[in-house]
């Protein structure tokens, strides 16, 4: 071997690792720890559980009155950029304490999305905020953030960015499998018979369900908790054609949105052309449009079954009409069918990420962000230590299987 070129990577390696994420909803920051192993082209996915934290009331504020359609300056976006990084790194502490006994080697921290620069079926920038220094400092380990920004600079849209997850997850399943996940925003990646995956996001996931409910309550209510004034409502047709002709939902695939189209402004707006309703119509409405999308999506692609994960899957209401919407020749089930918490499986899949960026390895599929090529995704923050980034393996890998934890194999 010359001296100059670097060992192989050995064939298996073992790296525990912690995946922060905040999503579209902008409510709270989840923390889910994984012990993951390469076996050669497997990865195996062992979780060692979740933690979540709310923002505390006056950073979410702070946060929603920054976003669309609200106005910010500058001084604002270093305070939000700064508390949410603070926040980031005391859930990151405890996670490491909780669920590691102080063992994790990493950090992949998605931060929190602030805007998504889409315009024209393009995207051209993408900023999320939470400071990964403030991670690293507490925790004293490496932090990969910033996953979306190499993607969008590669002319991918930046989401959904866990479509190559999705197809290691997906692969082996029978039929035309689909993981969907439901957060302020719905995204799913879908497996073609042979082998191909698309990604897009379908459109609004709870977004727009959780502006209505703070719009009709007065602020009461932030959310429609389970559903329940869903439940009580009748799906208002003239509303659910208006919101269902947004132009948004023709785009081909790749396609990707965020609260910069979908938000309270944007939902006041349809409201106003077509008279006052009660708010339970209103949520049915709002109900039926995030399952009658995502059901219009996946349609072309003969999906046999979805793996639902996000918020949106604690809502009875949301889960009835999406069952009702894709048919019954359509399996729904939660990625907990595959060992993933459907709360934390975002969380879940950025650990992975990051795994991938620690050994050098593509995050991304151009087939489902519409990038130029693979490519490998973050900044990288060191930790206290010096950093020792290990030799890519010659292999990349090709399945992702979840192992249920040995009892005290931590």
């Amino acid at each position: 071997m010359n001296r100059h070129t670097p060992p192989p990577a050995p064939e298996s390696t073992r790296t525990t690792v912690i995946g922060l994420m905040s999503g579209t909803s902008c409510d709270a920051v989840d923390a889910a720890a994984a012990r993951i192993t390469r076996e050669g082209t497997e990865l195996r996915l062992t979780p060692l559980g979740m933690v979540s934290e709310p923002y505390d009331e006056e950073l979410r504020h702070a946060l929603a009155a920054a976003l669309p359609p609200g106005r910010t300056t500058l001084a604002d976006v270093c305070r939000l950029d700064t508390r949410i990084g603070q926040s980031f790194a005391r859930l990151a502490v405890r996670a490491d304490r909780e669920l590691c006994a102080g063992g994790a080697e990493l950090v992949a921290s998605h931060g929190q999305t602030v805007f998504h620069w889409a315009d024209g079926g393009r995207v051209h920038g993408t900023l999320q905020l939470g400071e990964p220094a403030w991670i690293a400092e507490a925790t004293g380990l490496p932090v990969i953030s910033g996953f979306r920004n190499r993607d969008v600079a590669a002319g991918g849209q930046g989401a959904p960015l866990v479509g190559l997850i999705d197809r290691m997850l997906l692969r082996g399943h029978p039929g035309v499998p689909a993981a969907l996940n439901v957060g302020g925003i719905a995204n799913a990646t879908v497996l073609t018979p042979d082998g191909t995956p698309a990604a897009f996001d379908s459109g609004p996931g709870n977004a727009l369900l959780d502006a209505a409910a703070r719009h009709l309550t007065a602020g009461r209510l932030d959310h429609d908790t389970d559903g329940r004034l869903a439940a009580r409502g009748t799906v208002h047709r003239p509303l659910l054609d208006r919101l269902l002709a947004d132009p948004y939902y023709v785009l081909p695939a790749p396609k990707t949105t965020g609260r910069e189209l979908f938000h309270s402004g944007y939902l006041r707006t349809a409201l106003d052309a077509v008279g006052p309703l009660p708010a339970p119509d209103v949520l049915a409405t709002l109900t039926r449009l995030t399952a009658r999308t995502v059901a219009d999506a996946l349609r072309p692609y003969g999906v046999t079954e979805v793996l639902a994960s996000g918020g949106g899957t604690r809502n009875p209401a949301l889960m009835a009409a999406l069952r009702q919407e894709l048919g019954a020749a359509v399996r729904l089930r939660t990625s907990d069918a595959l060992g993933l918490p459907s709360a934390a499986k975002e969380a879940y899949a950025f650990a992975v990420l990051g795994y991938l960026t620690l050994h050098g390895l593509p995050g991304t599929l151009p087939e489902c962000t519409g990038a130029a090529g693979p490519r490998v995704l973050g900044s990288l923050t060191p930790g206290r230590t010096p950093l020792r980034l290990p030799a890519p393996p010659e292999r990349a890998p090709r399945t992702l299987t979840v192992t249920p934890p040995s009892a005290g194999a931590r």
